[in-house]
């Protein structure tokens, strides 16, 4: 089994996020531009998407890729700090959903496969019975 960037990480990305990716750079954009510009944003699946269509070592793909997880993590903490202050309680949830993102981040500097977790919600939309 090999190890590789796209061996690892391609099976995690919905075809449309690579359909969005393949259009803008047939519009001319640049990849490892939209993906760092991505990862900037905390954007994991597109980032994700221009990383798997560019020619470039793994390292610099796993180093854009983790960081934007961290940066996702960031945002997420700051957001549920922001909704602490806004709502008087806290956000515990968006939090443990930020750690999860951290250890994805460090599992992707590691060169290993990102663990797939469910969400830690889960919500019954049958109702009553």
């Amino acid at each position: 089994m090999s190890n590789s960037f796209s061996d690892l990480y391609s099976k995690m990305l919905k075809d449309v996020f690579l359909d969005l990716a393949r259009q803008q750079l047939e519009q001319g954009a640049d990849a490892l531009i939209c993906a760092d510009a991505y990862a900037e944003q905390g954007k994991p699946d597109f980032t994700l998407a221009y990383l798997l269509l560019i020619d470039a070592s793994d390292d610099v793909k796993r180093d854009i890729f983790a960081r934007s997880y961290e940066q996702r993590a960031t945002l997420s903490e700051q957001k549920a700090n922001d909704f602490s202050i806004q709502f008087h309680r806290a956000f515990p949830m968006i939090k443990v959903e930020a750690q999860k993102d951290r250890q994805a981040a460090q599992q992707i500097r590691q060169g290993k496969r990102v663990r797939s977790q469910q969400k830690t919600i889960s919500i019954n939309f049958a109702g009553p019975q």
